[in-house]
C-alpha cells in the first residue's frame, strides 16, 4: 500500500513546483536582470567613450574540467561520488563599441550556477528509465535538490507577503499600510504609518517622510489637488499632514524629501531618481507615470486615514490570498541580482577593472575585468551555509534522505520569514484559508511551531502570469472598466 501511493505521488512529482521555478530562473529571468543593465559604461581616462553591450546569455549543462585539460559532462551520481558541485557556466556575449566603433563580439564567462537534479539543465532530464539505470541514477528520484560539494542540498520555499498588494493594520493604535512594490523581480518595501494624525512614509533611503511631501513632489502642487486625491470626507487630516512639511510646491518638497533622505548635492536629480526608481516601482520606473504614483499614493494615504477613523476594516494578514511563496527560482534570482548588482558586485568589480587597466595606457580583454569567482563563491556559499540576501538564515538544508516519505516532505517545506524568537500566536495558529494548502499536522513542536510547515498533499503552486500575459490582462479587464493596477 506505501509503495503504490509513493508511486502515485512520484508520478504526479510532487516538486515540480521547484522544477518549474528553477526552470523559469535559468531560461527567463538571468538574461532578464542582464536586459535591465543593457549597457556598461566604464570610466576611462582622456575623456575616451567605451560602451559595453550585453547581448545574450547561455548556460550551459554541467560539465567538468578534468586535470588532463579534458571537458565532459558530469552526472549527479559522480558529483556525489567525489564530492563535487553539479554546477554550470553562465557565458555572455558582450560587444564593445570604442568611440563609436563597433569592435569584435566577445564571450565571457561570468561564474558558474548550481544545477537543480531534475531541470532542463539537468543531463538526467532527457534520460529513459532504462538510461538512467545504466548512469547509476535512480529513475524514481524526483529531483528538485542541488549537489553542493558532494551534499544533496533543497532551497526551502519562502513563504511572503504578496507583492503589489496593499496590506492595512491597525498596529497597537496606529495605523500601519504594508505593500512590496515589485518590478521585474526587484522589490521595494513601503511602509505608510499613520502617528498623531501624520502619515508618513518609509521606503529605500527615506525614512519617516509625510507621504503628502511625495505627492507635491509627483507633482500636485496645490491644496487643492491633493485634497481632491485624497478625498473631501478626510480633508482636515489631509491639511493637518500638509503643514507638517512646510512645503508648498514641487521644488519645497524636493528639498523637503531631499533632507529626509540625506541627499547634499544634486538635490533635483536624485530626488527624481528617488521618486521614479524607487517609489512604486510595480507602477513604471519612468518620469511619465509619475501622475499614475501619485494617483496610487493618494489612494493609499485615504485608506490608511479611513483606517483610524474606523471607515474600513483592518486586513487579515494571515490569510493565504495576502501571501506567496519564493520558491528555489525566486530564491536564487534574489541572490543572483544581489551579486550582480549589488554595491561591490561583479559589475562594480568589473567596472573598476577596466577603470585601473585603462590607466596603465591599454585596453583589456572583457574576460580579463570579469572576477568570475565573485558570482561563485558567493552563491556557492549562500548555498553551503543556508545564509541569504536580505538577512535569510536557513533557506538551503542538506536535503533529509531517512526514508523516502522524510525526503518528499522536505522538499515540500515551507518557512515563514517571522523570527521563531518571538511569539506571533496568530501567526502561528491554523488559519482557515491554509485548508487544502498547507499541512495540519506537520510542524515542529517548540519555537517554530507554526512556522515551518509543508505544502499539503494537494496542494500544487502555480506559477504567476509573465509580464506580456499580465499587460494582455490589465487590458482586457479596463476594456470592461475594472480597474487592473
Amino acid at each position: 500500500m506505501q509503495e503504490e501511493f509513493l508511486s502515485q505521488l512520484i508520478e504526479e512529482n510532487m516538486v515540480k513546483h521547484q522544477i518549474e521555478s528553477y526552470n523559469r530562473f535559468v531560461e527567463d529571468r538571468v538574461q532578464a536582470i542582464l536586459n535591465e543593465v543593457g549597457e556598461i559604461e566604464p570610466e576611462l581616462p582622456d575623456g575616451e567613450e567605451l560602451v559595453i553591450k550585453i547581448v545574450d546569455v547561455e548556460i550551459e549543462r554541467p560539465k567538468l574540467n578534468e586535470a588532463d585539460g579534458s571537458i565532459r559532462q558530469i552526472t549527479p551520481k559522480e558529483a556525489r561520488m567525489r564530492d563535487l558541485t553539479y554546477s554550470s557556466e553562465i557565458k555572455v556575449e558582450m560587444t564593445p563599441i570604442f568611440e563609436g566603433v563597433r569592435q569584435e563580439s566577445e564571450e565571457v564567462t561570468i561564474g558558474r550556477i548550481p544545477v537543480m537534479v531534475g531541470s532542463e539543465l539537468c543531463w538526467t532530464s532527457e534520460m529513459d528509465e532504462e538510461e538512467l539505470r545504466h548512469a547509476g541514477e535512480d529513475p524514481k528520484d524526483t529531483g528538485g535538490y542541488f549537489i553542493i560539494n558532494g551534499s544533496e542540498k533543497t532551497i526551502i520555499a519562502m513563504e511572503e507577503f504578496a507583492n503589489n498588494k496593499p496590506v492595512y493594520q491597525d498596529d497597537d493604535g496606529e495605523q500601519v499600510c504594508r505593500i512590496n512594490s515589485e518590478n521585474q523581480g526587484y522589490v521595494q518595501r513601503h511602509i505608510l504609518r499613520r502617528d498623531d494624525e501624520i502619515v508618513n512614509i518609509s521606503f529605500a533611503n527615506v525614512k519617516k517622510t509625510p507621504a503628502v511631501a511625495l505627492l507635491r513632489g509627483l507633482g500636485l502642487e496645490t491644496d487643492k489637488e491633493i485634497v481632491e486625491a485624497i478625498g473631501d470626507d478626510y480633508a482636515s487630516d489631509v491639511y493637518l499632514n500638509m503643514y507638517e512639511t512646510g512645503a508648498s510646491n514641487q521644488e519645497e518638497a524636493y528639498e523637503y524629501i531631499a533632507g529626509k533622505a540625506g541627499v547634499t548635492n544634486d538635490i533635483e536629480e536624485r530626488v527624481e531618481k528617488i521618486l521614479d526608481e524607487y517609489l512604486l516601482p510595480h507602477l513604471g520606473q519612468e518620469p511619465d507615470v509619475r501622475d499614475e504614483k501619485a494617483e496610487f499614493l493618494a489612494t493609499l494615504i485615504r485608506n490608511t486615514i479611513a483606517l483610524g477613523k474606523g471607515d474600513i476594516e483592518e486586513d487579515d494578514m494571515d490569510h493565504y490570498a495576502n501571501k506567496r511563496m519564493n520558491l528555489a527560482g525566486e530564491l536564487l534570482e534574489m541572490q543572483f541580482r544581489s551579486v550582480f548588482l549589488g554595491k561591490w558586485g561583479l559589475l562594480a568589480r568589473m567596472k573598476y577593472n577596466f577603470k585601473k587597466s585603462a590607466k596603465r595606457g591599454r585596453l583589456p580583454s572583457l574576460q580579463s575585468t570579469v572576477v568570475a569567482d565573485t558570482l561563485t563563491k558567493q552563491i556557492m556559499g549562500a548555498m553551503a551555509t543556508g545564509n541569504w540576501v536580505g538577512g535569510r538564515s536557513g533557506i538551503c538544508q542538506r536535503l533529509e534522505r531517512g526514508n523516502r516519505i522524510k525526503t518528499l516532505a522536505h522538499l515540500r517545506n515551507i518557512v515563514s520569514p517571522l523570527s521563531s524568537e518571538r511569539q506571533h500566536f496568530e501567526a502561528r495558529d491554523l488559519h482557515p484559508t491554509q485548508w487544502g494548502r498547507v499541512c495540519p499536522i506537520k510542524t515542529p513542536e517548540g519555537m517554530n511551531i507554526g512556522l515551518r510547515t509543508h505544502l499539503a498533499m494537494s496542494a500544487d503552486v502555480s506559477t504567476g502570469l509573465s509580464e506580456m500575459e499580465k499587460n494582455s490582462l490589465r487590458a482586457k479587464l479596463e476594456e470592461t472598466g475594472i480597474d487592473a493596477r
